[in-house]
Order: C-alpha cells, then sequence, then structure tokens
C-alpha cells in the first residue's frame, strides 16, 4: 500500500517551486528549447489547470496538473517525481489520480505531450501501461520528432487500477 497523500496544491509554495524547477531543469536538459512544454508557475496559475501535489509526512513527493482543453477534452501536465522517490509507485498514483478526477468531471478523453529522447522512456513506459496510446497533436501543439502525443479514451470500461490504493485515487 502506498502511504501518502494527493490534493490540490499551490504552485506558489516554496517546495513546490523547487520541485518545478528540477521538472524544467530536467525538460530543458533533454529537449531542444522550442519543444519544452513544461510549464513554470505562472502557467500552472492558469484557471484551466488544477494543480496537485502527492505528500508523505508534509515532504512533497510528486506534483501533476489537469488541464480542460474543452467540455470533453483534458491534458496532463508537470507530471514530476522527486528523484529520490522514483520507482516506489508515486508517479504512478498520481496518474491514476488524475485520470479519476478527468472521469469525475466528465471529461471523454486524457492526452499528454511527452519527450521523444531515452530520458523521457520511463514515462512513456507507465503511460503505456495505464492504457495511454500514440496520438496525433492536440490542443496548439505542432508536430515534431522531439514531441511524442498520447491519448487516453475514459469512455468504455472504467479505467481503475486494483494496485492504487483509494486513498491516492
Amino acid at each position: 500500500m502506498l502511504h501518502g497523500e494527493i490534493s490540490i496544491d499551490d504552485p506558489q509554495a516554496a517546495d513546490v517551486g523547487a520541485l518545478l524547477e528540477r521538472h524544467l531543469a530536467f525538460a530543458n536538459g533533454h529537449s531542444p528549447p522550442e519543444d519544452v512544454h513544461a510549464l513554470d508557475v505562472a502557467g500552472l496559475l492558469d484557471p484551466a489547470i488544477t494543480f496537485y501535489g502527492f505528500r508523505r509526512n508534509g515532504e512533497l513527493l510528486a506534483v501533476g496538473a489537469l488541464k480542460r482543453l474543452d467540455s470533453e477534452h483534458a491534458e496532463l501536465k508537470s507530471m514530476h517525481t522527486a528523484e529520490a522517490a522514483r520507482g516506489r509507485g508515486i508517479g504512478r498514483a498520481m496518474l491514476d489520480h488524475l485520470i479519476g478526477v478527468a472521469r469525475e468531471r466528465s471529461f471523454r478523453r486524457v492526452s499528454l505531450e511527452t519527450g521523444s529522447m531515452a530520458a523521457f522512456a520511463p514515462a512513456r513506459a507507465m503511460y503505456t501501461r495505464a492504457g495511454f496510446s500514440e496520438c496525433g497533436p492536440f490542443g496548439d501543439y505542432f508536430p515534431s520528432r522531439n514531441s511524442i502525443f498520447m491519448t487516453l479514451s475514459l469512455e468504455g470500461s472504467i479505467y481503475s487500477d486494483p494496485s492504487a490504493s483509494p486513498a491516492t485515487r
């Protein structure tokens, strides 16, 4: 069982800002500038975005956001797990939570953009295991050899991860 709590968080909080800086540094370190689509704190304050943090005993271990694109389509943004917390299922717990929120808000589809480089392979594998499949660019994105676009239909069978604890969904 995964111990911790996922809840709406403040992108302007000091510890969140520090984790977002590492997220942006990772994106900038592995992607050319024109293909860095990670949001900074100001970008995460957009009213179309709901921002979440995963905390254990008050310590921030992961972040993720859900951006409303239209009444039926949402985008995952700013998914990042602290390096020391990787490989423990925390990123998957955040993903499951965001998909659950999208369902509660009656979105029919959730999409994301991630890098095509090797550094992003673990994230792509996690999204694939969760049922995401590659798709074309969506929203304001353009085709790029540096980006992989993925989507998950929320119609049909109800998505659930039996290994996720109810507290983290």
